[in-house]
């Protein structure tokens, strides 16, 4: 594929308003910096959106399988493009949230989905990015879903760790600064202990800049840490 642009955003279900119910407000910001990065994909004339998140395993999706809300208390299927028989309901957590995130801008491009195993060792990884860089050539733009630290404080998912704040401004510098190598510098034991969902989407997403080659700038659109979870808004586009 022709590398056109790519932007980072994370996967909480509350950023959907009608799961939030009276906290929507407490995610205006994410929601809008979300709304910014993905517009900047479309801005940037793609042919095709390709959504990469993290799953319990590495596949790929057809364009007719759908998400749902279900789970996080509103029975709501979340379709990534087409209408089809042939889909099923199938999206993990993030692509479901990620389509959810690229429906909401009316858009009708086609829209394709990807998932890498959350465990994946970093060789798999740059080896999917490297992949999705020597497919067929297509204008694209991919949106990595992902969330970081989930350790911000006592009453996090992972509980308070130390070691957490250091962790997420580092990748918050590296999405700043579109550094590839940054990103693939991550250890999986750390961020596993620090229960990030992020690791291994960010370091495809590594290596498919590496692969496509070029010059590339980033741009950090959101940090924050509600609810003891990081969240990081990113787009990086060609210098």
């Amino acid at each position: 594929m022709s590398l056109v642009a790519a932007a980072v955003c994370p996967h909480p279900p509350l950023i959907v308003p009608e799961l939030a119910g009276a906290a929507a407000p407490e995610l205006d910001d994410l929601r809008v910096a979300c709304d910014a990065a993905v517009a900047g994909l479309l801005a940037a004339g793609p042919d095709e959106i390709v959504l990469l998140g993290g799953g319990p395993e590495t596949a790929r999706f057809d364009p007719a399988d759908s998400g749902t809300l279900r789970p996080f208390g509103v029975d709501r299927a979340v379709r990534l493009w087409k209408v089809s028989c042939a889909g099923s309901e199938r999206l993990p957590l993030s692509l479901t949230i990620g389509a959810w995130l690229v429906n909401r801008t009316g858009a009708d491009l086609p829209r394709f989905a990807e998932a890498v195993a959350i465990d994946a060792a970093g060789a798999e990884c740059v080896a999917l990015g490297t992949e999705l860089a020597e497919r067929p050539e297509r204008r694209t733009a991919l949106l990595v879903l992902g969330d970081s630290s989930a350790c911000r404080g006592e009453k996090s998912p992972g509980y308070d760790d130390p070691r957490a704040p250091a962790y997420d401004e580092g990748v918050a510098r590296a999405l700043a600064d579109a550094d590839t190598e940054a990103l693939l510098d991550l250890d999986p034991g750390l961020s596993a202990e620090l229960k990030v969902a992020g690791r291994a989407p960010w370091q495809v997403l590594a290596g498919a800049v590496r692969a496509a080659g070029g010059e590339w700038r980033g741009e950090l659109r959101h940090h924050s840490a509600p609810y003891g979870v990081a969240y990081l808004v990113a787009s990086w586009e060609r210098a």
